[in-house]
């Protein structure tokens, strides 16, 4: 098949509108298996809309580049749009067809581009100071001209708050809950939306924005939470660009000639609480020209300066919609109530729509969301303080109605009927509905998450393997909604550091999660950076956007090494130097400042003791954190000392620090952190290891992490600590489960390393708890937070933090895309990667596609004649060498551009591995 270059993007953007870089980076991917196809050169033709008479440039440059190439042309200025495109040639000079044309188009790129003002509303919206915000009306009539017709439009808004923007009554984008969640005090993201077909001509037009509480001033965090944390004023901010066929333009911005009302039909509407909405109170015409303002109660606007710098084109897509589901059943449960079940566990709302069905004034659904079901009703205990609510009173009229600045984590949905009326004291008095509707009226589940673009798939001939893999997905995609959190469905719903540190590998194999984490990790290093000069100098919060800024933070591992893990793991899949450059300080800032090393504390400068551990009295470690062994009041008390999992970390930290500083061609810190690591490695050995290999506190996660992380000085001390490792797992937990979220990533990996990939594969497929197909078995949609969120009785773990949805323990997805699969990146960005699948277990054939920065790379083997032969099809993209390292064969093979068929001999290994019994103990372990 010949070569053609597709996908072209610039930065990380799938979408090229209203981007922040004058010089945008581009990047194109090849469709095409000609064989041993690799491009040699490439030509961009850059054709910039509004300058040059419309005039094509083209520049030929002579490398094998297509990923993040320079921009060849001169800077873009703001709003200014560009449509490029690209051909390759190779090695050989033959040359492809061109590619499609993509536009780009910048955002407003100087702070002195935004002319407009912050408006906020001077009534109050809050009755008191810790009660939900009323939501705000702002509005704005503009007349085009008369002279000649609109020929494009651009709407640039954010706001304080999350909102919705109509414009002649009719929604702009499809954006959900912009401008997102960022750390708001450092940066607020803006959008650009394209409204050219919305905007008319020569009549007057009405620009409507409604906002919100959101992230901005809703109450956030556990514990109570706080709201008001950013602020407590709702407010917008927005410039609106208009250009006419006859080459005028017209702007209009925020400012004084805006109106503003307090309250709407959205009555309150919080992200963990959820929304009340009442249609009799709606005013749909309330954005469009003609509505009369004055009987409705609308004021002149509060207009107020803003720092323009804080404002940003946002790096990564935004939340949309991504899916809907019909519920797969409905019933009356035991107590009465109506419960649907949607058959899976997702982010989003539900949808209600009457259609045909009468429904009398005042009629009201409840709505409460719940992960999961507890005695035949729906579990509201693992919500702790969220209500998860929605409400919404009807009309009488035929309506469809969905929520507009709250999300919930559900499956199932308990919906309440009533009728409510208007007290004289101006509350809402609720009585029983004099009919039974539910019924009648559609309810569908609207799917929402962080818009990424998929990158990789995987399947085998195991079910069950392939229904926990779907779980890890769906639990990224309701995990990533704005930033990468803990969880979707209680009071945190956090973009917790740790979490992620154990996730963010696999992430990156299944989503383009650049554009969403660039983001979130600059926030991160913003953050800390802010803490410059107090006693917890260099320690990044535990949670990124930080919902304590006023309190200390904590210096303790795995959730602060997020800051040099996570972007190391984004630079192997990308090859995006700038990712680690934009990091740098912050990296360095931890390492050298934040760890409480012995002798010193947070803050101290500890560049010249970077040799030492952690120090076990003054810091305070997570550890292992939710160990299957930890009581499930106590998460972090589990079977490993936590400083010693700390400890581990830092070394491996320090070594990834050397790298990153070849890497950055800081040659004297890549020396300094080299040397650092050498030493905390011989500290960690002498305070940890015995001479002959035993490792203290001889868990599974103690012995991976050292097997993993190269800690042990010799073979001598692996080949024992592995074979310590393989006989707790089969004698102490029998192939079950013994690690939290510091082991679980690394243990299949540390066991592969060490050949006893068998022994990983019998773990992987237990089903009784703790083990990944225990959830599986018990029918869940989702990743669990703890290994035993349910118990085999079907009731809820008694501890405090019981999420349903959860994606740490999903990165053993990383083992199934590099192990069963057997794919990985052996240079950052995927020009070389490695195909090394190593069959094993009940697993006779798998399949993988990932969608590296060069094109799609399929696999697939599968064992043949009763396991005695593997065969392997392969297809490498161009551009790109694949080595290839079957199971039982000497050699590896280098193969490049193609389509590639590869059969071998096999011998599979004894199958399966035993458990072993201390004596006169009972054999309850029959699984296979």
């Amino acid at each position: 098949m010949d070569v053609r270059p597709v996908s072209l993007r610039f930065e990380h953007h799938r979408e090229a509108l209203g981007i922040g870089s004058a010089k945008p980076r581009i990047s194109w991917s090849f469709d095409g298996t000609e064989p041993n196809w690799t491009q040699a050169s490439y030509e961009l033709e850059v054709t910039r809309k509004h300058t040059d008479n419309g005039k094509p440039e083209t520049y030929r440059v002579p490398s094998p580049d297509s990923v993040l190439v320079p921009w060849p042309s001169k800077p873009l200025e703001s709003q200014e749009a560009a449509s490029v495109r690209v051909r390759a040639f190779s090695n050989s000079n033959t040359q492809t067809p061109w590619s499609d044309p993509v536009t780009v188009e910048a955002g407003l790129l100087q702070q002195a581009d935004w002319t407009c003002s912050l408006i906020q509303s001077p009534a109050p919206t809050q009755s008191d100071p810790g009660s939900p915000h009323s939501s705000v009306l702002f509005r704005r009539p503009f007349t085009t001209s008369t002279r000649s017709r609109v020929s494009s439009a651009r709407l640039y808004i954010t706001s304080h708050g999350v909102y919705e923007v109509e414009l002649n009554g009719t929604r702009v984008g499809d954006h959900i809950l912009a401008p997102g969640w960022t750390s708001y005090k450092h940066e607020l993201a803006y959008q650009t939306f394209d409204i050219t077909q919305q905007v008319q001509s020569g009549v007057e037009n009405v620009i409507g924005v409604h906002v919100g509480e959101g992230w901005y001033a809703g109450r956030l965090g556990f514990l109570g939470g706080s709201c008001n944390i950013w602020g407590d004023i709702l407010g917008t901010i927005a410039q609106l660009f208009v250009k006419y066929e006859d080459g005028t333009t017209s702007s209009i911005q925020t400012d004084a000639s805006w109106t503003c009302r307090t309250g709407s039909a959205v009555v309150r509407s919080e992200i963990y609480n959820g929304e009340y909405y009442d249609a009799r109170i709606h005013e749909p015409s309330w954005s469009t020209s003609g509505y009369n303002t004055t009987s409705h109660g609308w004021h002149a606007v509060d207009v107020v300066d803003h720092d323009t710098s804080l404002l940003r084109a946002p790096d990564g897509p935004p939340i949309r919609r991504s899916q809907e589901l019909k519920p797969v059943s409905a019933w009356k449960s035991p107590l009465g109530k109506w419960i649907i079940d949607f058959g899976q566990n997702l982010v989003g709302w539900v949808r209600v729509r009457t259609g045909d069905t009468k429904t009398p004034k005042g009629y009201t659904l409840r709505l409460i969301h719940t992960e999961v079901l507890e005695n035949n009703e729906v579990a509201t205990r693992p919500l702790r303080e969220a209500k998860a609510t929605d409400t919404v009173v009807f009309d009488g009229e035929p309506m469809e109605w969905e929520p507009h600045f709250t999300f919930h984590g559900f499956r199932y949905v308990q919906v309440d009927q009533f009728l409510s009326t208007d007290g004289k004291d101006g509350t809402v008095v609720e009585s029983a509905a004099a009919d039974d509707l539910i019924d009648k009226i559609d309810f569908t589940a609207v799917v929402i998450q962080s818009d990424m673009e998929r990158s990789g798939w995987f399947s085998c001939s195991e079910p069950q393997l392939n229904k926990l893999h779907e779980n890890i997905v769906w639990s990224m995609r309701g995990n990533f909604v704005g930033v990468p959190t803990d969880c979707p469905q209680r009071d945190e719903r956090l973009g917790w550091t740790g979490d992620l540190q154990a996730f963010a590998s696999t992430a990156c194999y299944l989503y383009d999660v650049h554009g969403v984490l660039k983001t979130w990790l600059r926030g991160l290093v913003l953050e800390q950076a802010a803490r410059n000069g107090q006693l917890d100098e260099g320690v990044p919060p535990l949670f990124s956007p930080n919902t304590f800024p006023d309190k200390p933070g904590l210096s303790t591992a795995i959730w602060g090494d997020s800051i040099v893990m996570v972007p190391w793991d984004m630079y192997q899949f990308s090859g995006d130097v700038d990712i680690l450059r934009n990091q740098y300080e912050g990296m360095r800032d931890w390492l050298d400042k934040g760890v409480v090393r012995e002798g010193n504390g947070a803050g101290d400068n500890c560049t010249a003791h970077g040799s030492l551990l952690w120090d076990g009295v003054k810091s305070t470690q997570l550890g292992d954190w939710l160990d299957p062994a930890a009581p499930p009041s106590e998460p972090g008390n589990g079977l490993t000392d936590g400083l010693l999992v700390a400890n581990a970390f830092l070394v491996r930290t320090t070594e990834l620090m050397a790298e990153i500083a070849t890497t950055l061609d800081d040659s004297a810190e890549a020396k300094r952190y080299s040397s650092d690591a050498l030493a905390l490695r011989r500290a960690f050995g002498d305070e940890y290891i015995t001479a002959k290999g035993r490792v203290v506190g001889d868990s599974q996660t103690a012995l991976a992490l050292s097997l993993h992380f190269s800690l042990l000085a010799n073979t001598e001390q692996e080949e024992h600590a592995v074979k310590r490792l393989v006989h707790l797992i089969r004698s102490k937990t029998r192939f079950k489960i013994g690690t939290g979220f510091a082991g679980t990533p690394v243990l299949g990996h540390a066991l592969t390393k060490m050949g006893q990939t068998h022994i990983f594969y019998r773990m992987l497929l237990h089903r009784r708890c703790p083990s990944w197909l225990y959830p599986v078995t018990m029918g869940a949609t989702t990743v669990w937070e703890r290994w035993d969120s349910m118990l085999p009785d079907g009731s809820i773990n008694p501890g405090e933090m019981t999420s349903f949805n959860h994606y740490a323990y999903g990165a053993v997805a990383h083992w199934m895309h590099t192990v069963i699969g057997g794919l990985r990146p052996l240079v950052p960005g995927w020009k070389r990667f490695a195909v090394r699948p190593i069959p094993g277990g009940s697993v006779t054939h798998a399949t993988q596609r990932y969608d590296s920065p060069y094109g799609r790379i399929e696999l697939a083997w599968k064992l043949l004649e009763n396991s005695t032969r593997l065969h392997l099809r392969l297809v490498v993209p161009p551009s790109t060498t694949a080595t290839v390292e079957l199971p039982g064969q000497a050699d590896a093979q280098e193969v490049g551009c193609g389509i590639h068929e590869i059969e071998v001999p096999y011998t599979a290994p004894v199958w399966p591995p035993l458990p072993i019994y201390a004596p006169f103990t009972p054999h309850d372990d029959d699984e296979p």
